[in-house]
Parts: C-alpha cells; sequence; structure tokens
C-alpha cells in the first residue's frame, strides 16, 4: 500500500477561525483523515503540508514512526506551525492503519486500558450566576468534572484585589451548585503575571480545584516549573508545547503538573502517546487539550482509552450542537452522561459529510489581544 494523494482541507468556524483537515488516500482506496491545531494561522499550515505531500506520496502509511520522524527532522525549523502540520499527517495515517487492519486505533496503540473515559464539560459562564446555573445543569446531566474561567470581563485593568474577589465568586458559584461530588477546573488562559497567578491560586485552594490551568504564558518552560512548586495543588499545562522534549523539561523542572499536549500540535497520535509516557514516569497525568470539534476528540479518545495514566477529557458541549463546521464530521465517539464509552469503529471513528464540507467556508479568526486602558497590550490569551 502507498500513499496516492495528501489534501488539505480548510473547514468554517464560526468560533475558533477555519480548521485544518488533511485528508490521505492510498492506492488501496482507503482514506484517512487528521485534524490541525493550528487554527489561528491554517493556511501558514497548508505550506507546510504542501511540501511534505511531496515526499509522502508514493510512501508506505502504515511506517507512521518512520514518517513521523523523517518529517520532523526534513528541515532545520520548528514550531507549532510545523508540528500543527505533522499531527494532522500523523492522525491520519492512523486512521488508514486501523482500516486497513478493520481495528480501532486504540486496539493498535496497545489495546483497551478502560471502558470509557471521564470528561470534564467546558463550561460557559461569564458572571456567577451564569456559572451557578450552568453547572447544576451539567452536573444534573451526569458531567462529574467541569471546567471554565473564573476571571471576569476587564481583569486586565483590575486591582489585584478585585481581580482576586472576582475569581473566588466565580469559583464559590459553581462549587455552591455542584457540592463536593464534582470536580472543578480553573483555566486562566495564560493571563497572569506570574505574582498575579501565585495569589489568585491561593486564593482559589479553598475551592478545593482539580488543578489550575495555564496560569501564565509558555514563554519560560523552566517558569513553568517554578510556579508550580509554589503551589499547592496542581497545576496544568501544555496546549502551546510541540513536543516530547519540552514536557520532559517542564515536568524535570518541577512542581505537580499534569500534561496538556493538544494531539493537533503536540505531534498528533504517535507523539502524545510518548508524552503520557515520560508523564508517566514522572507519576503524572495526561489531560489532552481539546476544544476543535469532533475529530481531535475522537483522536484523543483513542490514546485516553490505551494509557493508565488518564485523569479526565476536555468536551466541548459544541461536539453535540454543532457549529456550522462540525455538521461536517461525523463520529462513532457518543457521550453516555459524563463519560464516552470506547468507540467500537474502525480506525478512529470519524468521516467527512461530502456535502455538508462544500457548505463549511473557512472563517478566520479575528485578532482577539486585549488592550489595556494605559494603551499596553495584556497578556495575550
Amino acid at each position: 500500500m502507498r500513499i496516492e494523494k495528501v489534501e488539505g482541507l480548510l473547514i468554517g468556524s464560526d468560533l475558533l477561525g477555519a480548521n485544518y483537515v488533511v485528508r490521505i488516500t492510498t492506492d488501496t482506496g482507503i482514506v484517512g483523515i487528521g485534524q490541525s491545531g493550528t487554527w489561528g494561522f491554517p493556511d501558514a499550515t497548508q505550506k507546510v503540508v504542501d511540501q511534505y505531500a511531496t515526499w509522502l506520496v508514493g510512501q508506505d502509511p502504515l511506517r507512521i514512526e518512520f514518517i513521523q520522524s523523517y518529517l520532523y527532522r526534513m528541515r532545520p525549523f520548528r514550531g507549532n506551525i510545523v508540528s500543527g502540520a505533522l499531527s494532522a499527517i500523523d492522525i491520519a495515517l492512523w486512521d488508514i492503519k486501523g482500516k486497513h487492519y478493520q481495528a480501532p486505533v486504540w486496539d493498535l496503540l496497545g489495546g483497551k486500558v478502560r471502558d470509557k473515559v471521564r470528561l470534564h464539560l467546558l463550561l460557559a459562564g461569564g458572571n456567577p450566576d451564569e456559572i451557578r446555573k450552568n453547572a447544576k445543569i451539567a452536573a444534573e446531566d451526569g458531567y462529574t468534572a467541569l471546567k471554565y474561567d473564573p476571571l471576569q470581563a476587564g481583569y486586565q485593568d483590575q486591582s489585584l484585589a478585585r481581580l482576586i474577589e472576582g475569581a473566588r465568586d466565580m469559583a464559590a458559584a459553581a462549587r455552591e451548585a455542584v457540592g463536593l461530588d464534582v470536580d472543578l477546573i480553573f483555566e486562566l488562559h495564560r493571563k497572569l503575571t506570574p505574582m498575579q497567578g501565585i495569589a489568585v491560586a491561593e486564593a482559589l485552594a479553598e475551592f478545593r480545584p482539580l488543578f489550575i490551568e495555564d496560569p501564565i504564558q509558555i514563554d519560560s518552560i523552566v517558569l513553568q516549573g517554578e510556579l508550580a512548586k509554589r503551589f499547592t495543588f496542581p497545576l496544568a499545562n501544555g496546549e502551546r508545547m510541540n513536543t516530547i522534549w519540552e514536557f520532559r523539561d517542564m515536568l524535570t523542572a518541577g512542581g505537580p503538573q499534569y500534561v496538556r499536549p493538544d494531539l493537533g500540535v503536540a505531534g498528533g497520535i504517535t507523539q502524545v502517546k510518548k508524552i503520557a509516557a515520560v508523564a508517566e514516569s514522572f507519576h503524572s497525568a495526561l489531560v489532552t487539550h481539546n476544544f476543535q470539534g469532533p475529530l481531535i476528540t475522537a483522536a484523543a479518545i483513542h490514546v485516553d482509552v490505551s494509557i493508565t495514566n488518564f485523569i479526565t477529557q476536555e468536551f466541548l458541549a459544541l461536539d453535540e450542537s454543532p457549529r456550522p463546521a462540525d455538521a461536517v464530521y461525523r463520529t462513532a465517539c457518543k457521550r453516555v452522561g459524563g463519560y464516552i464509552p470506547t468507540p467500537d469503529c474502525i480506525g478512529h471513528g470519524v468521516t467527512l459529510d461530502e456535502e455538508m464540507l462544500g457548505k463549511a467556508q473557512p472563517v478566520y479568526m479575528p485578532t482577539n489581544s486585549l488592550v489595556k486602558l494605559d494603551g499596553s497590550p495584556a497578556l495575550a490569551v
């Protein structure tokens, strides 16, 4: 079997910018699809895939480890535009391999470790009342973990005292609504300085979070470890990181941390499985980043099913009430309460609706950097 064609598809989204999907066709007629996580710059990823395609055509698609290593070392440049292209290709190749062997991807990754995958819902709400209401609904629907941003609008210009009180009010709202039997995760979206992050984290500790995510920018991996040492409960980050070496460096730097790779930028299924193994050696758990819809969700589920050090899977309710772009996907991963049962499928279990594909025109994400009242840029999300 050989790769015959490599295509890039820009699929529209009304929230996150254009989704970039790679479709690989073999000379036997097997087709695999994979998605990139570089939704901010999909055209740049397309250019990388175009250059990869000139080498990929004619290759054996079952040699995934070889292809991963070759493409990563093809040219002397790194970054998530490159890793985003490689990730989409990798996910598509695993889809092909599953279809070739008539097996689910999780079976090819070592077999099933669990019968179902626990989810944490990305909870909507911009004020305590909305958070309280939505948290209660989610808990009643069966979710045992919820994640949301406790920083309120205008945080970039608030005094530290006001910033902390606003975050506490948001944290208290969900805890009051769901009690102690639902885990809460506080996502700070890299919005704070290290000193702000420590102060906010200390204030949120009373609400017993499962972890706090991304308090500061990922610019310094060493600083992530130093910050984690100051926390009295786990920190999680990594959605902007690209390689196993970055995750190793972060864990070596110390602190109680969960790893948060995104399959669309961290090397696809092949590399995220390795990242999970690196984390396991540090007694750390995997919590994959995921907010792009059914395809990345499915790829992540197959990794979750096949590893021992899994804790919970990020889940977007829009997977079930899709944005226009998500209507393109048909997926075997179906939620039951707060879990997705291990999918009984061939490949990763996601296909494209060709009729809908032509209607999902790309929508590019607008610039979203905040500016403070004094005219200076706030930390980007």
